[in-house]
C-alpha cells in the first residue's frame, strides 16, 4: 500500500527535465545573440537617409556663411579705411593698397597724424583664402572699392563666384 501511495503521488506532480529546459532557454538566447543581415540593412540606409537630409540642409548654410563672413570683412575694412581717412585727410592709394591700415605707408604727408598699432591689427583673408583687394578710384561710383574675388579668386562671376564688395549696399 505504501509503495501505491508513492507511486501514486510522484505520478501527480509532474517533473521538468531541468537539464532540457535549461539547454532550451540557452539555445533561444543563442539565437538571438546578434543582428540579422535585414536589421543591419535596414539600421545602414535609415542612416544614409539622414546623413542625406543633413547635407543637404547645411551645405547651403555654410555657403550663406561664408558669403555673410566677406560681408562682414569688407564693412570692417570699410570702416577701417574711413577712419585711416579721417586721420590722415586722404585715403590710401591703390599702391599702398590695405596694407596701409595695418603699418604707416611711406611718404604720409604727416606721419605723426596715422593711429599708433594701425586701423586693423591684421589683415583678414575671405573664407576662400584670397586677400580682399582694394582699388582706389573705385569702379563703382565710390570713394574706394574694398571687395572679395569670391570663390573662384577673379573678378566677375555668378553665384558662389560672384565679386563681394562694398559697393552692393
Amino acid at each position: 500500500m505504501r509503495n501505491i501511495l508513492l507511486h501514486a503521488l510522484t505520478r501527480a506532480t509532474p517533473r521538468r527535465p531541468q537539464a532540457a529546459s535549461a539547454r532550451g532557454a540557452r539555445g533561444r538566447v543563442r539565437q538571438r545573440d546578434g543582428f540579422t543581415l535585414v536589421e543591419l540593412m535596414v539600421v545602414i540606409v535609415i542612416i544614409g537617409l539622414l546623413a542625406t537630409v543633413v547635407a543637404i540642409n547645411v551645405l547651403p548654410s555654410q555657403d550663406r556663411a561664408m558669403v555673410g563672413k566677406a560681408r562682414a570683412d569688407v564693412a570692417t575694412l570699410e570702416t577701417a579705411l574711413e577712419q585711416y581717412r579721417l586721420d590722415n585727410l586722404a585715403f590710401p592709394t591703390t599702391e599702398q593698397g590695405l596694407q596701409a591700415l595695418v603699418s604707416a605707408p611711406a611718404g604720409l604727408a604727416r606721419p605723426e597724424r596715422y593711429r599708433q598699432g594701425g586701423y586693423v591689427r591684421r589683415l583678414p583673408e575671405d573664407p576662400w583664402g584670397n586677400a580682399y583687394q582694394y582699388r582706389r578710384p573705385s569702379a563703382h561710383g565710390q570713394a574706394f572699392d574694398v571687395f572679395s574675388l569670391g570663390a573662384d579668386g577673379r573678378e566677375g562671376g555668378e553665384g558662389e563666384d560672384a565679386d563681394l564688395g562694398n559697393w552692393q549696399g
